[in-house]
């Protein structure tokens, strides 16, 4: 999987300012170590976020954004734990019901098999 295709695969199938949060969530999870994707999923979803990062969602925004791309360039222990706890964070604010739509929906149109998002 390569960025091109995660682009036209973006294109064809546009994110809602909800399913940003979702991607960026699942950033975070990335981050801090508690994924449980298989690697190569999460080459894609951080393909997939670097597509997104420059829009907000509906509740996560700018700081996230930002917040990820200092981890990205410096992920130590104390960052690691602050990106933790945003990651709970982000995880109570979006609802189940939208986060497991997400989930459903990358894997039905093809963006990954069938993996632990």
């Amino acid at each position: 999987m390569t960025t091109d295709h995660v682009a036209r695969w973006l294109q064809d199938n546009p994110l809602s300012a909800s399913h940003v949060d979702c991607a960026t969530t699942v950033m975070l999870k990335i981050l801090d170590g508690k994924c449980k994707m298989k690697a190569e999923e999460k080459v894609i979803m951080t393909l997939l976020y670097d597509q997104v990062k420059t829009r907000r969602g509906e509740q996560l925004g700018d700081e996230m954004h930002q917040l990820i791309a200092n981890a990205r360039d410096h992920l130590d222990d104390e960052i690691k734990n602050v990106i933790y706890e945003k990651r709970v964070l982000a995880e109570t604010m979006i609802s189940r019901p939208v986060m497991k739509g997400f989930k459903a929906m990358i894997r039905q149109r093809g963006l990954i098999e069938d993996g632990k998002i």
